[in-house]
Parts: C-alpha cells; structure tokens; sequence
C-alpha cells in the first residue's frame, strides 16, 4: 500500500493547540479540549471546526455528564497521520506503526539483515493512503548529522550498512530521525517502565555490548557529540602494566566473553557447557554450581560498572537492562557491589524487556510527528 509523505496544512495556533492536547488525550470532548489547552470554549469550537475541515480530527461519539446532557466526542482524524518507529537490533529488526495518538497500527519483527522487508511489512500493514509524518531508527551507535547535507547517518561502520539496506524501502521524502537504541529503551523505562515517576535516573543496558541511557529531569541527556553513555569507550584495564584499549571494556564485559569465562569454569562433569546466556542464566537459576559462580561473577562486574555510573552522574536510580543485565540473578550481586564502592543508589531491572528500544523510539515518533503538524501554525502567514 502506498502512504503520502503530506505537507501538514497550515493551522491557526489556537488549533495547533487544540491538535497537540487531542492526540496526548487520546479523545476528549470540547469542554475538556478546552480545560486541557487553556483556551475559552468558542476559540475550541472554531479549533475543533478548523481541524474537521483539515480531516485532522473527527467526532467519535458522545459522552454523558453527571447532569444528562450529551457532549461530543472528538479523536484524530484520518488525515492525521502515522509514524514509524525502526529498532535495527543487533539480531532482530522492530517495527512499529502508530497513530499520533500512540495508538498501535501495525508491527513487523525480522532479521537484522531483512530491516528492509520489516519496514516493507509493516508499512503495508497500516491504513492505506495514511500520510506517515516522521520516521524514527533506534541503532546501537552514536547519531550525528552528516557534515553536507545535514541528513542522519550513523557515525561508525556499526550499524551504517544495515541502516543504509533498510532506508530503501523507506517513502520517498519522509523525514528519518536517528536515536541511540540505550536512549530509546531508557524513555521506555521512563515513560511505562521501571523508572515511572522518577525523573533522573540511569539505563545500564549489558548484553552484547555495554551502554548507558542518562535521563536528567524527564529528558535524555545526549552530550555534545551525541555520545553521552558510550560506556565502551571507558578506559579499560586501567593499571599498571596494561595499556587501555579501544572498546576494551565492552569486550571484557560483553556475552562472548562472559560465554568463554564460562567455558572456562566448566568441567567434564558439569554436563554440556551453554552455548548462550539463556541457557548459562537458566542453570545458574537451577543451582548449578559452575554457572552460578559465573553469573555472580558477572554481577560483581555490573556492579562495578554501576559504581561508576554512580560516581559520576548520582542518578539515585539505576535499571539494570539488555541481553544479560535485565536477569533478576544480578541484582544482588549489583547491589552489594555498588554498595561497597559508592554511595546508596537504588538499583533494580528492567520491566519493559526486549520491546523498550521500539516503544521508546515509538514514543519519539509520536512526539515528532505531533509537532510536524502543529509546526504548521508557525508557518502561516
């Protein structure tokens, strides 16, 4: 199916207003429409009126008050839009379709190297003919803004290739954001997760790879370079004798190497050693003795990492998250270790699962998209 790349019509700012309160309501009547964007209730009527004729809001319904009068309802018109929300994982691709009321309309799950045919299904999936406003693409790698042109690429090799393969299949002319997939999962966490209602606090995601997501009063804190939380760029080992090396510490801490520690530690009458930290968590959580002394390895070292994490940033809050992180087998050995080395910080994992990097970079989607159409009332004359 196809879907417009639509200019967004231009809009007074009373509904532009209206508009914005609309699609974080969900549905409201006008009374509320008014209550919620601060205005009187003929300037709503004349918004309401306005967006009906720009399709950009319908009725849908009516709502009964404590009195008995009717009042009617109103939700996002079909000429609202959609966005799409792009986790390129470093196995899985996700994609998200949403209406830019959050609503869910279509969802694709493949491999990292099929992002494009994710894209494709997804996109296919959702209402025919819906303008799509904004797209986001959560990569493991820093984002930053091409040096001609201004168009968002990922900074290194990482995720550049598979980014580049599933841009094809993208509309032509819809506006592509990038964000850091730690960022993205970390304003899951925020928003429906384990932080909900605690406006600074750290993401420590631990998986393949190590990063850090740092949110400052409701807001991710990017850095000047986009690289606030690379995390991998500690420098590591850090003694003497030893020299740091790029990446080191991710290297030291990530699964391959907490698989060849295990390796390591196991013996002939331990039965088959795992060949991935599922199973490797699954036996610790079984009692055995080989893979639980692994795992609280591993712990002490999240805690050390987190302890640093403390050190700098006095978050008050930690959510442990990613491939390995996330296990509630961690946290006690976490906890005990930051305690020993920091200050108190609550430490505790992750609620949101593997799903956090696509609902966050839905979330920004949404919020993107809003604002292409409620940007329209800046742009009239």
């Amino acid at each position: 199916m196809e879907h417009d790349v639509v200019t967004a019509p231009r809009l007074s700012e009373s509904a532009s207003a209206v508009f914005a309160v609309l699609a974080r309501a969900g549905s409201a009547t006008r009374p509320q429409l008014a209550s919620l964007a601060g205005l009187s209730k003929p300037t709503v009527s004349a918004a309401v009126a306005e967006l009906q004729s720009a399709r950009l809001a319908a009725p849908s319904g009516t709502a009964s008050s404590g009195t008995g009068r009717t009042a009617a309802v109103y939700r996002l018109g079909p000429d609202a839009g959609a966005v799409l929300a792009v986790d390129l994982g470093p196995e899985l691709t996700r994609v998200r379709g949403c209406a830019l009321d959050g609503t869910l309309l279509a969802e694709a799950t493949g491999s990292r190297a099929g992002a494009a045919d994710a894209v494709r299904e997804a996109l296919g999936a959702l209402p025919a003919r819906v303008p799509l406003r904004t797209v986001v693409v959560a990569v493991g790698d820093v984002t930053a803004r091409a040096a001609e042109g201004g168009a968002m690429r990922p900074a290194t090799e990482k995720a550049g290739p598979v980014f580049d393969a599933m841009a094809v299949a993208l509309p032509p002319g819809v506006p592509v954001h990038l964000e850091n997939n730690v960022n993205c999962a970390a304003l899951a966490e925020l928003h429906e997760g384990a932080a909900r209602g605690r406006g600074t606090f750290g993401y420590l995601r631990v998986g393949v790879g190590v990063g850090l997501g740092i949110v400052v009063d409701g807001r991710v804190l990017r850095g000047a370079n986009g690289a606030a939380g690379e995390l991998a760029r500690l420098p590591y080992p850090w003694d003497e004798g030893r020299e740091p090396r790029l990446e080191a510490l991710e290297e030291y801490i990530g699964a391959e190497s907490l698989l060849r520690r295990a390796a390591e530690a196991w013996r002939d009458t331990d039965g088959p050693c795992p060949s991935g930290t599922e199973r490797l968590f699954a036996l610790a959580g079984q009692g055995c003795a080989p893979a639980r002394a692994v795992v609280a390895r591993h712990a002490a070292d999240v805690g050390r990492l987190a302890a640093a994490v403390a050190a700098v940033l006095d978050p008050g809050l930690i959510v442990l998250g990613g491939g390995t992180g996330a296990d509630p087998q961690l946290l006690p050995g976490v906890r005990a270790e930051l305690a020993r080395l920091s200050w108190p910080t609550e430490v505790v994992s992750s609620t949101v699962g593997d799903l956090g990097t696509v609902v966050g970079a839905a979330r920004l989607a949404v919020a993107r998209g809003v604002r292409t159409v409620t940007e329209a009332a800046r742009r009239k004359d």
